[in-house]
């Protein structure tokens, strides 16, 4: 008797503002986990933010392609999460974890969409080296002129460069 595969799409969901080495790290063990992977640039109405979702979604199309990361791809989405998933007929919604304070809330997230949407939530640990890395952290120490090289993928970093030297370093509040 031959076992069918099931073919599994899974959505990668975050601000990624900017995406770090953190986030690449829990991209390529997907990569690994699933058949689709598609990166969720979500829109948020009560961050604030470095760049524009278009631009993040850019910078991250750019890491894909020179990466060469077949069955990655990304795209920006309004709205709930599960919501986005459902419209994209995701098995799985992926999650990072850094550290406990991460447990605690993707659990309970990832019950809340359970319950309401009946999609599961995968979650993967980061790598060490990356467990302490947020978006957060690297706009706060781009935003002093801190050198964020060995945290951020080479376009993101050369992103952040040409926005220091226009002085547009700030993040500011999107309106929902």
């Amino acid at each position: 008797m031959r076992m069918s595969t099931k073919f599994v799409r899974a959505i990668f969901p975050g601000s990624f503002d900017p995406i770090t080495n953190g986030h690449l790290d829990v991209i390529d063990r997907g990569m690994k986990l699933f058949d689709e992977l598609i990166i969720a640039v979500g829109k948020s109405p009560i961050k604030n933010q470095l760049f524009t979702p278009e631009e993040r979604v850019k910078m991250i199309k750019e890491i894909i392609q020179q990466r060469k990361m077949a069955g990655v791809s990304v795209e920006s989405f309004d709205g709930l999460t599960v919501e986005y998933a459902t419209k994209k007929k995701a098995d799985v919604i992926l999650r990072g974890l850094r550290s406990l304070t991460d447990v605690q809330y993707e659990f309970q997230l990832a019950m809340t969409n359970r319950a309401v949407a009946g999609i599961e939530t995968i979650f993967v640990m980061t790598s060490e080296q990356y467990g302490f890395t947020s978006s957060t952290l690297i706009r706060e120490v781009a935003s002093l002129g801190g050198d964020l090289s060995n945290l951020i993928p080479e376009n993101v970093y050369n992103h952040l460069q040409k926005r220091s030297k226009k002085g547009e370093m700030t993040p500011r509040k999107t309106r929902g």
